[in-house]
């Protein structure tokens, strides 16, 4: 399993970039690998709750990997956590 934790910007589907920090992993199950993890933005807006699919989270140097909204959780009363499912390659 690789991991990565650290600071993050999720491109929402209208091109907005939100800052923010991920904590995401590989997994192998049944020979197959995925990737996922959470994504804590720096700013909770109306767009970033009610994002889905066609994002793309980009990491330091310029990795870049599709991502959808799994879910979103409030943390504390102006933080949000929010799910994510990666597609193809991990970025990291």
């Amino acid at each position: 399993m690789t991991t990565y934790s650290g600071p993050a910007r999720l491109t929402l589907a209208d091109g907005t970039r939100v800052s923010g920090m991920a904590s995401l992993s590989t997994n192998y199950r049944a020979g197959a690998e995925s990737w996922g993890g959470t994504f804590r933005p720096d700013q909770n807006t109306e767009e970033m709750r009610n994002s889905g699919t066609g994002l793309s989270l980009e990491l330091p140097y310029d990795q870049v990997g599709p991502v959808s909204v799994t879910g979103v959780r409030k943390l504390l009363a102006t933080q949000i956590l929010v799910s994510l499912a990666g597609s193809g390659p991990a970025p990291f």
